[in-house]
């Protein structure tokens, strides 16, 4: 059977898992403003008590909400761009089913040479799992499932790795709202129709150096925690535009910044606030670990890799 080089494994695992934590409830970038944002515009003024106040509610709203669908498209460089669909829960660590779809960068391409563009990720209390196709199968003693053991990013990224199983065990949609409430930035653009709701719309920009304490309402724990996941994943600012409706729920949001590797943007919609959510284990006999397949095949799984 053909092998896959080592480091080809490792790198299209990190990628995967990178996807998957982008693709999830939350994106953390490196600043750019944001398309449609008050800085982009020019327009928005400073939010008021009462806009703080609302932000607030919909912080708690929105967390207590617990489950909802969610609809993204993420772009980073040259590297990826992917949509994401399905639904999620986060009241005791995230949980849920998205369908991920590659469509353009260099992931596409490695995608395509694995047998698909599109995998089923499935998030569990223990670990994230990735459905990929066929062709990997075949070459992976014939698992179509790599299951990534939260613990186990950290050795197979390091830093980045522990913050990626970090983020996708205790990422939160709410977790946009409270770094915009954090940013001491919060600016008011106005109200603006998205998908036939009545939403109001807010723009900030974080600077994690400089996170607030007054008028966000979270507490410093909170503040610090923010700091850390923030500063592991080598976010100096970042910008977040949000909608709220007239329920105090995240609708939508859009980042956008500027890596080391590219401009990121991320734009996700939210609805069906409180669906039932249901998600099973992959079939043991179907799963691979992803370090054991890496300890086995380590010389190769995919022939002309880079």
């Amino acid at each position: 059977m053909e092998r896959v080089k080592r480091g080809f494994v490792r790198r299209v695992g990190l990628v995967i898992a990178l996807a998957a934590a982008l693709t999830g409830t939350g994106a953390c970038t490196v600043a750019g403003p944001s398309d449609g944002s008050a800085e982009d515009t020019g327009t928005g003024r400073a939010a008021t008590r009462a806009g703080l106040a609302a932000l607030r509610a919909a912080e708690r709203s929105t967390d207590r909400a617990d489950s909802a669908r969610v609809e993204s498209t993420t772009t980073m460089g040259t590297l990826m761009s992917m949509t994401a669909d399905g639904t999620l829960r986060w009241g005791d660590g995230l949980t849920g089913t998205l369908t991920l779809t590659c469509t353009g960068g260099t992931l596409a391409d490695t995608m395509r040479r694995l047998g698909t563009t599109s995998m089923e990720a499935r998030y569990l209390p223990d670990a994230y799992y990735a459905r990929m196709g066929d062709a990997f199968a075949e070459q992976a003693d014939g698992k179509h499932w790599i299951r990534y053991a939260y613990d186990d990013l950290e050795d197979l990224a390091g830093g980045s790795g522990a913050y990626l199983g970090d983020r996708m065990r205790s990422t939160t949609p709410n977790q946009s709202v409270q770094l915009l409430l954090a940013s001491g930035d919060v600016r008011e653009v106005g109200e603006e129709e998205v998908r036939g709701e009545r939403t109001t719309h807010y723009s900030g920009t974080v600077d994690v150096a400089g996170l607030a304490t007054r008028d966000s309402g979270l507490g410093e724990r909170r503040l610090a925690d923010l700091r850390k996941q923030l500063t592991e994943a080598g976010v100096t600012t970042e910008t977040v535009d949000l909608w709220i409706n007239d329920r105090n729920l995240l609708v939508k949001k859009v980042e956008k910044s500027r890596t080391a590797i590219g401009q990121l943007t991320q734009t996700a919609y939210y609805s069906d606030y409180g669906v039932r959510v249901s998600v099973e284990k992959p079939p043991a006999d179907d799963t691979g670990d992803f370090e054991e397949l890496l300890r086995e095949h380590g010389t190769a799984l995919d022939d002309g890799a880079p």
